[in-house]
């Protein structure tokens, strides 16, 4: 599936406002319920469903995992997020180092759709 190289922009960009307001932190009524990344975010298809109605191959965000990895239960887990491969996934225990790496795979992806964006007009 095509996306549309503006929506995905303004989708990474709602990304980086979520994280930067702590919207993968617990929340004040579920302390011990960790808010899963992606999946727990106004971008996920399936935001607020336990069981997932939606395919992940209907988001933006599956053309940023290895075809490897596009059958796993949350693909967007298995996107490379720095030159080590680090992924959500990978990372998982460290919630700091997740948001860390995240944060800069999302200015990084972003720069890099804003210049072909640019490019192509």
């Amino acid at each position: 599936m095509e996306f549309d190289k503006k929506q995905m922009i303004e989708q990474l960009k709602l990304e980086i406002q979520v994280i930067e307001k702590g919207g993968y932190l617990p929340s004040v009524r579920e302390p011990r319920k960790d808010p899963r990344i992606f999946r727990d975010s106004v971008s996920c298809l399936n935001l607020g469903l336990e069981e997932k109605r939606e395919p992940c191959d209907d988001c933006y965000l599956i053309q940023f995992v290895p075809p490897e990895h596009r059958d796993k239960e949350d693909p967007c887990h298995f996107i490379p997020l720095n030159d080590r491969g680090d992924t959500i996934k990978s990372l998982e225990g460290s919630r700091d180092k997740q948001q860390v790496a995240l944060l800069d795979w999302l200015y990084s992806t972003l720069a890099r759709l804003e210049k072909e964006v640019a490019r192509s007009k």
